[in-house]
C-alpha cells in the first residue's frame, strides 16, 4: 500500500464519524461538529492528493485547504450565531424543537 492510500484511508473513516454525527445526532451543536469532521476529511485529501500528486511544488493543494478553512470557519460561526439565537426564543438546542420559524 502507498503512503496515499493511508491518507486517504484516515480521511474516509474521518469523513464517516463526521457523516455518522451530523445524520444521527438530536442536538445542534453535535451536528455542526459532525460537518466540521467532514470538512477537515475533505482538507485532508486535498493535502494528501497535492503532495502525493504529479505537481507536488505548486501550491494548489495549500490554496485549496485555507480556502476550505475559511469557509468553514464562517460556516462554524453563523452557524453557532443561529444555534444561540434559537435556544434564546426556545430554550432548547434539540432539532426536533427547532420546527417553526416563527416567532
Amino acid at each position: 500500500m502507498t503512503p496515499l492510500s493511508y491518507y486517504l484511508g484516515l480521511s474516509g473513516l474521518l469523513f464517516a464519524v463526521g457523516f455518522a454525527g451530523a445524520v444521527t445526532r438530536r442536538n445542534a451543536v453535535i451536528v455542526l461538529l459532525g460537518i466540521e469532521f467532514m470538512l477537515g476529511a475533505a482538507n485532508m485529501n486535498f493535502i494528501a492528493f497535492w503532495r502525493f500528486g504529479a505537481s507536488g511544488s505548486a501550491p494548489t493543494g495549500i490554496m485549496a485547504v485555507i480556502f476550505t478553512i475559511a469557509i468553514a470557519a464562517a460556516e462554524a460561526a453563523v452557524g453557532l450565531a443561529l444555534i444561540i439565537a434559537v435556544y434564546r426564543h426556545r430554550q432548547t438546542t434539540q432539532l426536533e424543537q427547532m420546527d417553526s420559524l416563527k416567532g
